[in-house]
């Protein structure tokens, strides 16, 4: 069972996809990521690869005025759409698109951006392309085995936080 952690959502249930297409970020991780945050209010929170929106939605609960959460994946897209629905957070953008084309046009920077690729994804092309809408921070989440990303310019490596096979990097804009 996976569940919002805390906010004004906390202890809703969400829906995950069903298969191992997706791989939802564990409540342990996403305590981490958001008590190393802090206060989201205000915040403008860009999650990609958003699957179930875990992690986008707990960024609405938790005070982020907006949440946009992009999602490619049909039947990951529905239950991500269902999750938001049902819980009513205003503030919800979910997109039905790859990650490299909602790049192509993203709007205005975000505060913080969430990746969480596939693991066989190479991560290092993808965090290039998104460094335009990084306003402060973003975050990868990827294989503790696979070691930390390759930041480009413009991003100073920050923490790196590890929960079990799971780490999460930050990386600050400079």
């Amino acid at each position: 069972m996976t569940r919002i952690v805390a906010g004004v959502a906390g202890g809703r249930r969400l829906t995950v996809p069903p298969g191992r297409r997706t791989r939802p970020t564990s409540e342990r991780a996403r305590e981490g990521l958001f008590s190393s945050l802090g206060d989201l209010a205000g915040a403008r929170f860009l999650d990609l690869y958003a699957g179930s929106g875990a992690v986008g939605l707990e960024a609405l609960s938790r005070g982020a005025e907006t949440a946009t959460l992009v999602e490619q994946d049909a039947g990951a897209l529905r239950v991500l759409r269902a999750n938001a629905a049902a819980l009513g957070l205003s503030g919800a953008d979910v997109r039905g698109s790859s990650v490299e084309r909602f790049l192509d046009d993203p709007g205005e920077p975000y505060d913080v951006v969430f990746l969480d690729p596939p693991y066989a994804l190479a991560i290092d092309p993808v965090l290039e392309r998104s460094l335009p809408v990084v306003a402060d921070l973003v975050v990868v989440e990827r294989a503790t085995r696979d070691g930390p990303p390759t930041w480009p310019n413009g991003v100073l490596s920050g923490k790196v936080r590890r929960y079990g096979d799971t780490s999460l990097w930050y990386g600050r804009r400079s």
